[in-house]
């Protein structure tokens, strides 16, 4: 289909493009990949598209005091195969490996991605894992939002009116860390159907810290705090993964059914728990 008739402009700078975007008559493109098909499906009418391509250094990915700090255009690709993530963040880089195809990665971003919230993509579960800290922008605006506080429900989040996401700032993993991003893809659009992220650390043959990161099950990821908690205190993986879901709206299509999906959400646990501690062995 053809979109509606809309403007196009292109700042140079992020104070121009934070001007624009003021108005909730515009829209942001960052890497297109939501945004256009929308536009094509005439889901989403804006009267102008603020396009933040040109924008020097908003795809910069750096470590910064304790922090990858990694800029809302960076594409898919670079957050896979960036030396810096790959050494301090392993699971955002296994994770960003795992969305959609080749073209894909190259061109969608990790901040619209975020921003646009969709229930099965897969950042969300490694950034919950993670704990990761997102900073949002506006003309005359600045704050930072936990990642658990970020994501609200399906293609809603914290953004407000006239803020775009800047920068996603991620602690380094400890290098005893294990990790895992698993996956079950949807084999027409490779969104996440179910993914799970872990994140483990022993210490003294005991699990120290568990972050379970829960994405495609329900209407927003979510943090599995329960199977968290009975890990941390000498639960086995099984009986963690089997506490996954509990309480937790689960959607419902013609491809899973709400129960299958809560199904498939303990069965990734328990494999992306088996990985993780390998790996943290």
């Amino acid at each position: 289909m053809i979109p509606q008739g809309f403007e196009y402009s292109a700042p140079q700078s992020l104070g121009e493009a934070l001007a624009l975007v003021a108005s909730g008559e515009r829209k942001i493109l960052a890497g297109g990949m939501s945004l256009i098909p929308m536009m094509k499906l005439r889901l989403a009418t804006p009267a102008e598209v603020v396009d933040l391509g040109r924008i020097a250094g908003l795809d910069a990915i750096s470590e910064d005091g304790g922090f990858v700090r990694i800029g809302a255009m960076a594409t898919h690709h670079a957050v896979e195969t960036s030396a810096v993530v790959r050494a301090r963040c392993p699971l955002l880089s296994e994770t960003a490996s795992h969305i959609g195809d080749v073209q894909v990665r190259n061109m969608g971003t990790l901040g619209g991605s975020i921003a646009h919230a969709d229930p099965a993509a897969d950042y969300p579960a490694a950034l919950l894992a993670l704990e990761a800290r997102i900073h949002l922008v506006a003309t005359h605006s600045d704050r930072t939002v936990e990642a658990g506080d970020f994501f609200l429900d399906a293609f809603t989040t914290a953004l407000e009116a006239g803020e775009m996401v800047l920068v996603v700032r991620v602690p380094i993993e400890d290098a005893h860390e294990g990790y895992c991003y698993e996956k079950v893809a949807h084999p027409a659009s490779g969104f996440a159907v179910v993914g799970v992220a872990v994140r483990v650390k022993r210490e003294g043959g005991r699990i120290a810290m568990a972050r379970i990161g829960v994405t495609g099950m329900g209407p927003h990821a979510f943090r599995a705090r329960a199977a968290e908690k009975l890990l941390e205190e000498g639960g086995s993986a099984e009986q963690a993964a089997a506490l996954v879901g509990e309480g937790e709206e689960a959607n419902s299509d013609l491809y899973a059914s709400a129960d299958y999906r809560r199904h498939l959400a303990r069965i990734h646990t328990r494999r992306a728990l088996a990985v993780a501690l390998s790996r943290a062995a």
